[in-house]
């Protein structure tokens, strides 16, 4: 069985519509745009404060063997290639239902390629994505990208006039090399205390393929 990749695109705010639109063309058949902001690791930026933009990231499912085709042919017309046009990546789905009513399973057989790059999620309460950033920055991260997001879990809950409250969460993602990932991982463990119940959580996906990433 082919199985399906997830594609993950961070644009300019305005730019995911034109994105969706040349996916298309390439195979994929929808998307979900979301809203977050980006953070730059520049010491010029941080100066100024405007180290943060608006982003838009649009995740999208299509069957494996077009991916590659697919990434690249966003990354093309989106012109990722250019500083701060965007980046877009993929990994592998394991499962994927909601397609003619059916629930794919991909093939564990099937080998992969050994990732260069990693991506970071961390989920922790509103306000503290920038902690996160920091973090992992000291590390040798270049930046991450921040969502808006709300818990639901079992130390989420809070009460107001006996109302309950399930309070914001800020996810982050960070892409990265994987031979900087463990210090990464270490450091937002030990500066976020993300092993504490209630502070939050945090896993590391390997990604297949990237556009995007520049190095100044």
């Amino acid at each position: 069985m082919a199985g399906y990749s997830l594609l993950c695109c961070v644009v300019n705010l305005g730019d995911a519509s034109k994105l969706l639109k040349v996916a298309r063309q390439h195979g994929v058949k929808g998307g979900t745009i979301s809203i977050g902001r980006g953070t730059v690791n520049n010491r010029m930026l941080n100066f100024l404060a405007i180290n943060e933009e608006r982003k838009e990231i649009v995740t999208m499912v299509i069957e494996r063997e077009l991916a590659h085709e697919a990434l690249k042919g966003i990354s093309t017309h989106m012109a990722f290639e250019k500083p701060h046009h965007g980046i877009a990546f993929s990994y592998s789905v394991s499962e994927f239902t909601g397609t003619k009513n059916e629930c794919i399973h991909s093939s564990e057989s099937e080998e992969e390629e050994k990732s260069v790059y990693s991506v970071i999620y961390v989920v922790v309460d509103k306000g503290r994505g920038e902690e996160v950033i920091d973090a992992a920055n000291q590390s040798g991260a270049r930046g991450g990208t921040i969502i808006n997001a709300r818990g639901a879990g079992i130390h989420e809950v809070q009460k107001f006039f006996a109302f309950e409250i399930e309070p914001e969460k800020e996810e982050v993602f960070i892409l990265t090399k994987t031979a900087l990932k463990d210090g990464i991982v270490e450091s937002i463990r030990e500066q976020i205390n993300i092993d504490k119940p209630g502070n939050g959580i945090m896993f590391v996906i390997d990604i297949n393929e990237v556009y995007g990433l520049h190095e100044d």
